[in-house]
């Protein structure tokens, strides 16, 4: 099959985790022998590889190993003001878009993230060019303008005071309107958690079904000698460590799990919290907070790490923690460190109760509630036999549950049955 994914950001420029999905997605379907390729943006004007005219692949970023037969880049850039907007229908884009679809009449357009430059109208170009049309919603944008902040795990409706008051003076009255028109055009929706296809169906949206997102834990496999290098590099020996990454924001919980790590300190006084994203203005608040608790010593910031050494941060843990105050639809950081047989203590709030199976893979709780979470932190640090059952049942359960074999299955068999039945 001819498979277009459509994106807003794509590895190697962008290295979030739906990104990453889409990416492994991309080259899974490759390995199967399907041509498959990439309309992504850029923001930076010399990255560029497709303005307008005939299509040529040799224009495009030539194949590499991992990366799809062709990705085109599309320059777009503009003020955040205007998103609830231009995230609709982007002119600088659209018309790019449909040069593209209409010569290579794709069989299968596989739209992820749209909400910023490529825009939803190119759902609407998709379904004129393309045999069958799908849409991931990776995130809660198809109904809000940002990250959810729910007051309860079982809190799923979103309502329009609240929109305003994420958008402020971005708030767009006629943006929900525009976006369930274009949704039409979409043979059918995925969710990456059936917690986010019931948050979708609450608030309005239709035709969705749910496939998560897979890992290839093959690719997760310890490198002794490397984990040996990076806990000599961090001096990590004869410490009790915990690993907290991501993208780093305050909705991740950083907060949250400095104040946990004050109570941890005073029963386990060599813990260390080992935290991995790229140092910014929420590295700087979280080291001022862990100086004004006095853990400052306590915490090691990484900054941002490449796959080898990220994997060597996940085996040199001895827990995986990830306290999000949002709803965190499906954080592949827990497949991730389940995949290297790490016990994950993670959110209420999202999908992480459908991944980390409670007292069996690691515990849910309330990140909220500091004195449960550091309970349970400390409850695993002190029993390391504990932390190895529940780390070798989430290996277990990665593997048979969140496969990226699963993933593609499931992906193929829908693209399958749509174009039979557009047939």
């Amino acid at each position: 099959m001819k498979i277009l994914f459509l994106s807003d950001d794509f590895p190697p420029e962008s290295k979030g985790g739906a990104e990453i999905v889409a990416f492994n997605l991309v080259r899974a379907l490759q390995k199967r022998g399907h041509f498959v390729f990439v309309i992504t943006t850029t923001r930076d004007k010399t990255s560029v590889n497709y303005s307008h005219g005939p299509i040529c692949i040799s224009r495009c970023q030539e194949p590499s190993e991992g990366y799809s037969h062709a990705i085109f880049k599309i320059f777009s850039n503009y003020n955040e003001r205007w998103r609830a907007y231009l995230s609709l229908y982007n002119p600088k884009t659209v018309s790019k878009v449909k040069e593209i679809l209409k010569e290579f009449k794709p069989d299968i357009v596989h739209a992820h993230n749209l909400h910023r430059d490529l825009s939803y109208h190119c759902l609407k170009i998709a379904k004129k060019y393309g045999k069958a049309v799908f849409l991931t919603a990776h995130d809660v944008m198809l109904v809000q303008y940002g990250k959810w902040v729910p007051k309860h795990p079982e809190d799923f409706k979103i309502t329009i005071l609240d929109q305003i008051r994420e958008a402020k003076k971005r708030y767009n009255p006629l943006r929900d309107i525009i976006i369930r028109h274009y949704l039409k055009y979409p043979d059918k929706i995925f969710a990456v958690s059936n917690s986010l296809k019931t948050l979708l169906e609450v608030n309005g949206i239709k035709n969705i079904e749910t496939i998560y997102n897979g890992i290839d834990i093959d690719e997760w496999k310890e490198e002794e000698s490397e984990v040996k290098k990076f806990k000599e590099k961090y001096n990590l020996f004869g410490k009790k460590i915990i690993f907290f990454g991501g993208r780093l924001s305050k909705l991740k919980g950083g907060e949250k799990i400095i104040q946990a790590l004050v109570k941890i300190k005073e029963e386990i006084p060599q813990v260390i919290l080992l935290v991995v994203g790229k140092k910014g203005s929420e590295t700087k608040k979280m080291e001022l907070l862990s100086r004004e608790l006095g853990v400052g010593d306590n915490i090691i910031f990484t900054n941002w790490l490449e796959k080898d050494n990220l994997k060597s941060a996940y085996w040199s843990s001895d827990l995986v923690v990830l306290p999000s105050i949002y709803f965190d639809p499906f954080p592949t950081l827990n497949l991730e460190a389940m995949a290297c047989k790490k016990p994950v203590v993670g959110t209420c709030f999202g999908g992480t109760p459908e991944i980390v199976q409670n007292e069996v893979t690691g515990y849910i709780v309330n990140p909220h509630d500091i004195e449960v979470m550091a309970e349970k932190i400390i409850d695993l640090l002190k029993n390391p036999k504990k932390a190895k059952q529940f780390g070798e049942a989430g290996f277990e359960r990665v593997k048979t549950n969140f496969s990226l074999e699963q993933q593609v299955k499931k992906t193929l068999f829908w693209y399958q049955k749509i174009m039979g039945e557009n047939k």
